[in-house]
């Protein structure tokens, strides 16, 4: 009995490291989400935004205003502008950012 006490105690401890763990090395989406609409001008600037696969595109009004350094060390994996408009390469994060960006907007 004494054994099995042990032994739980060592499993429960290894799955509270674990979940502290994943917590810590979850992002922010909600705060990134912030910051990517400062980058690109802020809110008013943003006419439109879509997600598709690992893309985020966004129509702006004034392209010039945008951080693109800063949106690439937000974790773009680069950057394509075509007259008002960016395609952003997020990689998997895309449609979370989009999803916190539709709440904010």
């Amino acid at each position: 009995m004494n054994t099995w006490l042990q032994y739980t105690l060592i499993i429960l401890g290894l799955i509270l490291i674990a979940l502290v763990i994943t917590k810590l090395m979850r992002k922010d989406f909600n705060i990134e989400a912030n910051k990517l609409i400062g980058y690109l001008g802020g809110k008013d600037n943003i006419i439109n935004a879509e997600c598709n696969m690992s893309r985020f595109k966004v129509i702006l009004k004034d392209t010039s205003i945008v951080d693109k350094d800063a949106i690439e060390k937000l974790g773009a994996k680069g950057i394509v502008e075509i007259d008002n408009q960016l395609k952003i390469i997020f990689g998997k994060d895309a449609r979370q950012l989009k999803k916190y960006i539709d709440e904010i907007l």
